[in-house]
C-alpha cells in the first residue's frame, strides 16, 4: 500500500482491502440434485376456486356457520330483505365483528344486501357509481 492509499484510508475516503475466500462446496450427485429441485416447487395458485356463500338469515343461530365460512376464506353475501330489522342488526354486528377480527372487508351492496370477505379478497367499488355519488357523472357525459 502506498503513502497516498494510506492517506485516503486515514481520511476514510477509500475502503480497505477486502480479502475474498473461496469455499468449495462438496459435489452433489445429479440424481440428488434433480430430486431436491422438484421438491422445492410450490404452487402459487393454492386456492383456484373462490367460493361465495349467499344466504338469507332467518335466525341468530346461523351466525356461527357464517363466521366459519369467513374463517375458511369464503365470501359471504347476506340478504336481509325478509329478516326482521332487530335480528338483522344483531346478525350484522356479529358478522362485522368476525370480519374485523379476521382482517376482512365488508361493504353494503344494496339497502338490505351486504358482502363480507376474508382478508385475501379486496372489495373494489365501481368508479361510475362513485362518480354518480359525488355528482361527477355529468362531466364525463353520463346520466344524472
Amino acid at each position: 500500500m502506498g503513502k497516498m492509499n494510506k492517506l485516503w484510508n486515514w481520511l476514510g475516503l477509500e475502503a480497505e482491502e477486502v480479502r475474498e475466500e473461496i469455499i468449495e462446496m462438496p459435489e452433489v450427485a445429479e440424481d440428488n440434485l434433480r430430486s431436491s429441485s422438484i421438491s422445492n416447487v410450490v404452487s402459487i395458485h393454492t386456492n383456484k376456486t373462490m367460493k361465495v356463500v349467499v344466504c338469507e338469515p332467518e335466525s341468530f343461530d346461523e351466525v356461527q356457520v357464517l363466521a366459519d365460512h369467513l374463517k375458511n376464506r369464503k365470501q359471504v353475501i347476506m340478504n336481509f330483505e325478509n329478516t326482521p330489522k332487530e335480528l338483522s342488526q344483531r346478525i350484522l354486528d356479529f358478522v362485522s365483528g368476525t370480519t374485523y377480527a379476521l382482517d376482512g372487508n365488508s361493504q353494503q351492496l344494496g339497502q338490505h344486501v351486504f358482502i363480507f370477505t376474508p382478508s385475501n379478497v379486496e372489495i373494489s367499488r365501481d368508479a361510475r357509481l362513485m362518480m354518480r355519488k359525488h355528482g361527477m357523472s355529468s362531466i364525463f357525459g353520463g346520466d344524472k
